[in-house]
């Protein structure tokens, strides 16, 4: 999708700051973090939301989930711990429509988170 910055992102058309790249996904570092790490891990397919998951995209979620678990052992979060989540459609916070899953780390989580 052309106008989809997270695509074009993947297309590299539009630099990013890479911690993480395989064939399904692509993780880099949010440009307004919310915590001292913030990473996007996006699949390379565009898929607007989670409602938009189709039984074929069942490894690329996981595939987001375990490239999280990496990028958090790499930055040092693993045992601390992190937080990782999945935003869906406006009323969830989406702003960016191409799923996208969010590691945040380095600081201490409250909860409930909004």
């Amino acid at each position: 999708m052309s106008d989809c910055i997270f695509c074009r992102i993947a297309a590299g058309e539009i630099p990013a700051e890479l911690v993480y790249e395989d064939d399904l996904v692509l993780g880099f570092r949010d440009l307004s973090p919310q915590a001292p790490t913030h990473v996007l891990i996006i699949p390379r397919k565009h898929i607007a939301t989670l409602n938009d998951l189709q039984p074929e995209d069942e490894a690329i979620v996981g595939r987001l989930y375990s490239a999280a678990a990496q990028i958090a052992a790499r930055e040092g979060l693993a045992e601390r711990g992190y937080r990782t989540l999945i935003n869906c459609n406006a009323d969830g916070g989406q702003t960016v429509f191409h799923l996208h899953l969010h590691l945040l780390g380095g600081r201490q989580m409250n909860w409930p988170p909004g």
